[in-house]
């Protein structure tokens, strides 16, 4: 009889075994840590982006991205120029803190130190597969790749696209020869055409995707465009109304269409955080090879508004509120740690200077953690500081085109020099466009502005002051 009763019931449950082991397996996949996907253009100006101004250049993709998502209209780079700025988003670092300055040139002796923790690193301790399609520039030596900084795959160019003869009849920008493409760790190309590359990028980034839907993962595209030489494909060649400069911003726009397409064919929409943005302003000098910063003062190589303050649009349906403006400030240096939290990485073992700020982005608190942001240039000379709507800058020496012949058609205009002989304040709550010098009128805030960069130079340094920060580290070197 109990063998009989055993058999009726052996049925009954092995259906219900096999019922709570598939809610266990739903349950695993809704706590899957989220994807990252992080699309970096270069020298894109704030308003080169329908939502955030552009009349003249169709950006739909980006467009929705930010109704979908949300937009934040006081998110700064990490610093005004190349290399440093993606120092800066890769690391959690102020650029100076970890000895990257500038923007390194090819057969740069120098590049970001192994030691040193990324995005992808931290990343793939935690489990996920990683990969960067498009541009470097934080060391093209071997031990400086971005596979030796945590990444599995890498489809790009090393450093800037300009670092090549831009045209044989004018002569070379930078005379090292044609632009290495690299595939991993070996150059596959070498590219005198620019003009497929963002396809190319594009089809890299959506193929990783596709093979990569079943394990987290990090995807970072930092596209070589709209840097000078400008190079857009067919596909976009004269579309725009603003000329070859909103043709190539239209081609990016596509390319992050893309990327969002492969996400919704794969259902991995809801569980990825994509983040769009830029690494530092315009470069002002090419004129209608140029983006806008307005209505922000200056540009690239400058820490005035227009050479820090970027686009940025972040999406992730359910996690983050939809059609969102957030305008408390925000730095490049912040993502790394709001990443570490949203996906359970650890913290890197050495002092960053970013915060978690994902409060602010999903408008919890409309307060930073940060009491302050400190804008580095040159050197590790401090020019600039962000204090809640205030923004301060030391004396110092700067470029401007203002009054300056621009530069045409791919040419460069010269640019002229000025020195800020003494301390100014603006309040960009009432003044964005930094037009206003108050320092007068609000002495305490001056005050007060100094002591936190006292107590910045204190560790990071500032060669303006000849003061040596203690709490900097070196860069990478080979001999």
């Amino acid at each position: 009889m109990f063998r009989y009763l055993l058999f009726l019931l052996l049925p009954i449950l092995f259906f219900s075994c096999k019922s709570e082991t598939k809610g266990k397996n739903t349950e695993t996949e809704v706590e899957r840590p989220p994807n990252i996907v992080l699309i970096f253009t270069d020298d894109q100006g704030y308003r080169d982006v329908g939502v955030f101004g552009a009349e003249d250049i169709a950006t739909p993709n980006l467009d929705q991205m930010a109704a979908d998502g949300i937009k934040l209209t006081s998110y700064y780079s990490a610093q005004a120029v190349c290399s440093a700025s993606r120092a800066g988003i890769l690391t959690g670092c102020y650029p100076n803190r970890i000895g990257i300055h500038n923007a390194m040139m090819p057969d740069s002796k120098k590049g970001l130190h192994t030691s040193e923790t990324t995005l992808a690193e931290m990343l793939k301790a935690n489990g996920y597969h990683t990969a960067i399609y498009g541009k470097w520039h934080l060391g093209d030596h071997l031990d400086f790749l971005p596979t030796k900084n945590g990444f599995d795959e890498w489809f790009g160019i090393p450093y800037s696209n300009d670092m090549w003869p831009l045209h044989p009849q004018q002569g070379p920008v930078f005379n090292f020869g044609p632009l290495p493409l690299y595939e991993n760790e070996t150059v596959i190309d070498t590219l005198t055409d620019q003009t497929q590359l963002t396809t190319q990028i594009t089809e890299h980034g959506v193929d990783f995707i596709h093979r990569n839907k079943d394990n987290p993962f990090f995807l970072y595209v930092p596209h070589p465009q709209p840097h000078v030489p400008l190079f857009v494909s067919d596909k976009f060649k004269g579309k725009s109304n603003r000329g070859l400069y909103g043709d190539v911003i239209m081609e990016i726009d596509w390319s992050v269409g893309q990327i969002l397409k492969a996400l919704r064919e794969d259902a991995l929409e809801e569980n990825t955080l994509v983040i769009f943005t830029s690494d530092n302003g315009p470069w002002l000098a090419y004129g209608n090879h140029a983006g806008s910063a307005l209505p922000y003062r200056e540009g690239k190589g400058t820490a005035w508004e227009g050479g820090q303050r970027e686009p940025f649009i972040a999406r992730w349906p359910g996690k983050l509120p939809a059609g969102k403006v957030v305008d408390v400030p925000v730095m490049a240096i912040d993502l790394l740690p709001t990443i570490a939290a949203i996906t359970d990485s650890g913290l890197p073992e050495k002092t960053i200077d970013g915060m978690n700020v994902w409060k602010v982005l999903t408008g919890e608190s409309e307060k930073s953690p940060q009491e302050a942001y400190f804008f580095y240039y040159r050197v590790n000379e401090l020019h600039g500081v962000r204090y809640g709507k205030w923004k301060l800058y030391f004396p110092h020496t700067y470029r401007t085109m203002n009054g300056q012949e621009p530069g045409k058609d791919g040419l460069p205009g010269e640019y002229r020099m000025v020195d800020l002989a003494e301390i100014e304040l603006y309040d960009l709550e009432n003044d964005e466009s930094e037009t206003k010098n108050v320092a007068e009128e609000h002495p305490k805030i001056v005050e007060k502005i100094k002591a936190l960069a006292d107590d910045m130079r204190s560790q990071l340094g500032d060669s303006l002051k000849d003061v040596e920060g203690s709490e900097t580290r070196e860069a990478g070197a080979v001999e």
